[in-house]
């Protein structure tokens, strides 16, 4: 994106900030794993900032700092990527109920691939993430083979109560890796593109 995302201006607030909003309406306790040396924009105060020791090990290494912070407080967790600002509460509450108390992990499948970044995780597969992390085994994937995973495909996904949809696309899944995504999304959303970005 050659800036940082977090910090992204999507209409009168950043994309940090409207990820957050969106899943305070359905989550709680949240949760923010920030990186080493990262700087985020400003959050609501019951939103717990846990800090990842460990720069560039991926996402498996982020969700376990993250489900760590929430050993105790929660059984499980919906896990979003900063950079999706289409995350949805419907979807949300659709993988949590799919869940139930029969499996793990409930991750979604659309467009050839895995979510795991738009997934719902038991706090007790932490022990199993540890253990990937010390094997330098550090895709998501490994951990889906080890504990009980529900991939929810993407017929199921379109079918879920209130999930919202772009044409063919989950919107929830949709996340911006290139200026050209920020200005789609933003265009989706229906908000102007900043004058200034930076």
């Amino acid at each position: 994106m050659g800036r940082p995302k977090a910090w992204l201006p999507f209409g009168d607030e950043v994309l940090l900030q409207r990820v957050v909003r969106r899943l305070a309406t359905v989550a709680a306790p949240l949760v923010v794993v920030r990186a080493p040396g990262q700087v985020l924009p400003p959050l609501p105060a019951d939103v717990t900032i846990a800090d990842d020791p460990v720069e560039g090990r991926g996402p498996l290494q982020g969700i376990a700092v993250g489900l760590a912070a929430l050993a105790g407080k929660a059984e499980a967790a919906f896990v979003s990527a900063t950079d999706a600002p289409f995350v949805d509460p419907s979807l949300v509450r659709f993988l949590s109920d799919l869940r139930g108390s029969m499996r793990d992990v409930v991750v979604p499948r659309a467009g050839g691939h895995d979510h795991p970044l738009a997934a719902v995780y038991g706090v007790s597969v932490l022990s199993e993430i540890d253990a990937l992390l010390a094997e330098d085994r550090l895709r998501p994937f490994f951990l889906f083979e080890r504990v009980r995973t529900l991939v929810v495909p993407e017929n199921q996904l379109r079918e879920a109560p209130l999930v919202s949809l772009s044409g063919d696309e989950i919107l929830a899944l949709r996340n911006l890796n290139t200026p050209e995504d920020f200005r789609a999304a933003l265009d989706v959303a229906g908000l102007p593109m900043p004058r200034d970005p930076a």
